[in-house]
């Protein structure tokens, strides 16, 4: 479990009961089309919000099994940053396309999780009720497939199905956004204008490198791009490879080579 996962899982459960105790909170967290510019906090407050139990229960187990890998992967920060900018695109693309129904739920966010994880690991296999088999990628474009037809068809009533599109769409706009601004690329530039001491230096601090508490997986990603240092150099290492191992790099490290 990773620390925004934790936080999230806890929230959403914790409002869960409390929208149970005092269901008028609802009118007032849900996201409602109409009221949006009234009420800007519901763009945020809407996916803390569930219609039952089950809805709660399929969120809650997505973040599960998604969240950690993609927050260890990207960072806490950029990782909070995802879930939210998906969640708020689910509630501008509802606003656009079912402007008269009001929106609830942690879907949007999850979508944006989901995406981040296919984009990450796109052949991971996942178990669709635990028995079958499905390329992380497949389910993508399935899901996507479906939330297109259902939200353009009107099948599927009570399901925010452009919320779930908006998520897609938020979570792969940030990851090409960061994919562009990303530390990565200025570690980049500062290393080949700095020349081959300052790489050397850099190779040195990568044997520092924090693994704790890492998934296994990670784990194995890590040692493949370290295998890639020790046989071609940092210089050999992609933007997202840099940027991948920089999470797990300890703090004062880190700061000596990106200031």
């Amino acid at each position: 479990m990773t620390p925004w996962v934790i936080r999230l899982l806890v929230a959403n459960i914790g409002v869960f009961f409390v929208q149970g105790a005092f269901p008028m909170i609802v009118g007032y967290l849900a996201f409602i089309p109409r009221l949006a510019l009234t009420q800007p906090w519901t763009f945020i407050t809407y996916m803390f919000l569930h219609g039952g139990f089950t809805h709660l229960l399929f969120n809650m187990i997505a973040i599960f099994f998604f969240g950690p890998r993609v927050e260890q992967r990207l960072g806490s920060s950029r990782f909070i940053t995802l879930y939210l900018v998906s969640g708020i695109t689910g509630a501008l693309l509802s606003m656009v396309f079912t402007p008269g129904a009001a929106v609830i739920g942690a879907s949007a966010g999850v979508f944006g999780v989901m995406l981040a994880f296919a984009m990450f690991w796109p052949r991971e296999k996942i178990l669709i009720w635990g028995i079958i088999p499905v390329e992380v990628r497949v389910l993508v474009i399935v899901t996507t497939v479906l939330a297109l037809y259902s939200g353009f068809a009107g099948a599927g009533r009570g399901t925010a199905h452009f919320a779930h599109l908006g998520g897609y769409l938020g979570a792969y706009l940030y990851l090409i956004w960061l994919d562009r601004t990303s530390g990565a690329r200025q570690f980049r530039r500062k290393v080949a204008k700095a020349g081959p001491q300052v790489e050397k230096a850099i190779t040195g601090q990568w044997k520092n490198l924090k693994l704790d508490g890492v998934h296994d997986l990670t784990k194995e990603e890590v040692n493949r791009i370290l295998d890639k240092i020790s046989a071609e150099g940092v210089g050999s290492l992609t933007e997202q490879e840099k940027l991948f191992l920089s999470n797990f790099v300890p703090a004062d490290d880190r700061k000596s080579w990106t200031q």
